[in-house]
């Protein structure tokens, strides 16, 4: 329905409310003659009488009375198209697909953005998807994220209209059993100090790099890492760490956790761990409002 259109319906509604054209072109804030032209405008596009007019009164017609309720419900949902596009601009409504690497639930800076989100935007659909590093980037890259919050222990090749936002860059610390002797000491660990110690590892599709970088590093030192057991879940890892099945190397933020029976010491390596937000170009209005609650200092 086109300017022209409503503002004719405008027109007959207040006519209609008023059953009197000087009140009625009073209200509209015009002059009276453009008023009738227009009401007789419609009646000649609709091809039906609206309103009977004498020099006494004016009076809906049975056409008129039929026309009214569909005329107010279509001006309304007119007002209800523009207030939801004006929202939508404001990313006060819409969607936001989020992928998010598995420890990332952890770090307290991204909750608190999601809930910080939440709470702003409640009109806002937020759909969570946890996934690896590989597959948040294939999602993102087809349009199937809006969103993507991974970590990584070696820079990912990002595609040119790729954007990314780094949320922290940090060490790493080996966490193991309270009893183990190695959480028995007090100074900074190296890789010299897992040598021939067995290790529980994220497989390689969930690894972020690290396994990569590890063996890397490991070769340069002479040795071989020895990887006991391999898991995609981040609560299995934890599980069999705390369990003295192995060690595991974790980013240092993870340290925070608090799991029974699970000791953390610093892990000096030649590499570090950086959480990224990424998107593509030209991001929605929610994308842009949730990059800027996670991009505020903390």
């Amino acid at each position: 329905m086109t300017a022209m259109d409503l503002r004719h319906l405008r027109y007959f509604t207040c006519v209609a409310e008023e059953l009197h054209f000087g009140r009625a072109a009073l209200r509209l804030g015009i002059s009276q003659p453009p008023l009738s032209q227009q009401i007789r405008a419609l009646e000649v596009e609709l091809g039906v009488q609206l309103l009977e007019r004498t020099s006494r009164r004016v009076r809906l017609t049975e056409a008129g009375r039929q026309f009214l309720p569909e005329a107010r419900a279509t001006m309304a949902q007119a007002d209800q198209a523009a207030r939801t596009a004006r929202l939508a601009h404001r990313g006060d409504v819409g969607r936001l697909r989020l992928g998010f690497s598995t420890s990332v639930p952890f770090i307290p800076r991204v909750v608190d953005a999601l809930s910080r989100f939440r709470q702003a935007y409640p009109q806002v659909s937020l759909e969570l998807d946890e996934l690896p590093r590989d597959e948040q980037l294939s999602r993102l890259e087809r349009g199937l994220l809006d969103v993507a919050i991974l970590r990584t222990f070696s820079k990912p090749d990002l595609p040119a209209n790729m954007r990314s936002l780094r949320i922290q860059l940090e060490g790493v610390m080996l966490a193991m059993r309270q009893d183990h002797p190695l959480a028995q000491r007090t100074d900074a660990l190296t890789l010299e100090d897992v040598r021939g110690e067995p290790m529980i590892m994220f497989g390689a599709s969930n690894g972020a790099g690290l396994n990569e970088r590890l063996l890397e590093q490991c070769q340069v030192l002479g040795f071989e890492p020895n990887v006991a057991i391999e898991t995609a879940s981040f609560a299995t890892l934890l599980g069999l760490t705390a369990a003295g099945l192995g060690v595991t190397i974790l980013s240092r933020s993870l340290m925070r956790l608090n799991v029974d029976t699970l000791a953390f010491r610093p892990l000096e390596v030649p590499f570090t761990s950086e959480l990224l937000m990424l998107h593509m170009d030209a991001p929605s209005p929610s994308t842009n409002n949730f990059r800027g609650m996670i991009a505020e200092p903390q």
